[in-house]
């Protein structure tokens, strides 16, 4: 037997195998781009879109060069800000950063996190009191 023939044979029989497990790595790779780059990319992208979507007359934002203000009217592609006492800006909605919650709404969270805490708090002390009779 040539061996020639012999190493051709060799090579055409492993390389049905070796396509299939060359092909796992790429898959592997793209699967892993997917979910830690493209996936969240995605889903902040929606959250900033519904969050311009959602801007209206009186928030307190920030724009992506740092300027704060109150958003005076809304436009369909722009937003008007009230930087100070008489002066306003017009922006594009994309250049708003931001909005910043009022720290009334932040305080009230703050409380009612609380409250909930302190009431299973007091029940899990009844739950160990009736568990101890």
């Amino acid at each position: 037997m040539n061996i020639v023939t012999f190493l051709q044979t060799a090579t055409s029989a492993s390389t049905g195998a070796g396509l299939a497990t060359s092909f796992i790595p790429l898959i592997l790779i793209i699967a892993i781009f997917y979910f830690f780059i493209i996936r969240p990319q995605n889903k902040k992208q929606k959250e900033t879109e519904k969050m311009l979507n959602a801007l209206k007359k009186g928030d307190k934002i920030i724009t992506i060069g740092g300027i704060h203000g109150v958003v005076s009217s809304v436009k369909e592609k722009t937003v008007i800000v009230k930087v100070d006492d008489n002066t306003k800006i017009e922006f594009n909605r994309s250049a708003v950063s931001s909005v910043e919650s009022d720290e009334k709404e932040v305080k009230a969270d703050n409380k009612a996190d609380k409250k909930s805490k302190k009431e299973e708090k007091s029940e899990s002390e009844e739950v160990k009191a009736s568990d101890e009779e």
